[in-house]
């Protein structure tokens, strides 16, 4: 019996250049920290030869090419793992729509689990490397890679994309009292909506690569990326809420639909009590709404955002782990 424990992931700034459309040209970076909400998936010997994976639905099946469920089918093909096995799953938030980047944690920590299943250890680097082969090569999702690296690593991070292809992750170091400020100043809301990021993701991917005007805001997003890190690692917390509202902004600007008349007005409630900048999480349309604001407001942002359920979230330092090998 394998567990493996796999962070979800809040990105600040940057978000969308992380997608091969911007980064191979320009470059590209982002913000993001893992989160103390995780998906668990157990690996576990099964007595016959075949392949039982539950989900949301559960499949019974003898070969690997007959299992629905893409992540799970191309994985066991990637590690040459052809049967004999039974796959579950467990998340903490709703998997699917919510912007926290499920889909890549899930990913990566079933990949965790099957190459302990195999009694083997992969590194951090390695875990994101195949989870994006996996995602974007194989399965043909139209997502950036920001998600999977996330994941792998943990802690609060800047990622950067080169146009090679290649990605660093380098923690953002300022003081414990500073992370604290930043992590007591954050809140979290749940908007109900859920939506798929591949198409949001593909529409911004095209209107990048025909808009000089988009290219131009992503690249100031990259900029706020590297700002927001330099004000980290300088222990100005002040910037943070307002970078993280010029970041939204922008992000607005980039593509249709990433925001809906609901998710204007929600947002400006909470910069009229007091929230000094936010964002949705994700690729946007709907998920978790976040906001940035000094501790004494956050009751006043409660009240304006009375028919949404605030989610507490905290940081968290460890990337995919396996927690139980037996």
């Amino acid at each position: 019996m394998i567990i493996s424990r796999t962070p979800l992931r809040m990105s600040f700034v940057g978000g969308g250049s992380d997608l091969p459309s911007f980064y191979r040209e320009h470059g590209g970076a982002v913000v993001s920290t893992a989160i103390d909400k995780y998906i668990y998936v157990t690996v576990n010997r099964k007595f016959d030869h075949g392949i039982r994976v539950s989900y949301s639905v559960t499949e019974e099946v003898e070969r690997v090419d007959d299992i629905r469920h893409d992540l799970v089918r191309e994985s066991l093909k990637y590690l040459e793992l052809n049967g004999g096995v039974e796959i579950t799953t467990i998340a903490d938030i709703p998997s699917r729509g919510t912007g926290l980047g499920s889909s890549s944690s899930f990913t990566v920590g079933l990949l965790n689990a099957l190459n302990a299943f195999k009694h083997r250890y992969v590194s951090s680097d390695r875990l994101g490397q195949d989870s994006c082969r996996i995602e974007i090569e194989i399965c043909g999702e139209p997502i950036g890679k920001q998600d999977q690296y996330a994941a792998a690593f943990g802690g609060l991070n800047l990622i950067e994309f080169k146009p090679d292809d290649s990605v660093l992750v380098t923690p953002v170091i300022c003081r414990p009292e500073t992370q604290h400020a930043v992590q007591q100043g954050i809140m979290v809301f749940y908007t109900g909506i859920q939506r798929s990021a591949s198409s949001l993701l593909k529409q911004q991917s095209s209107d990048m690569a025909s808009s000089l005007d988009k290219r131009r805001a992503m690249q100031r997003m990259v900029a706020l990326a590297y700002l927001l890190r330099d004000e980290l690692q300088n222990n100005n917390v002040t910037a943070f809420g307002e970078i993280l509202h010029e970041n939204w902004e922008l992000k607005k600007s980039m593509t249709a639909g990433v925001s809906n008349g609901d998710i204007d007005e929600w947002y400006a409630a909470a910069r009229a009590a007091g929230a000094l900048g936010g964002k949705l999480l994700g690729a946007g349309a709907g998920g978790f709404l976040m906001f940035y604001a000094p501790p004494e407001r956050h009751e006043a942002i409660r009240s304006a955002l009375g028919g949404l359920r605030e989610v507490p979230m905290g940081f968290e330092p460890l990337g995919s782990r396996i927690i139980f090998y037996h």
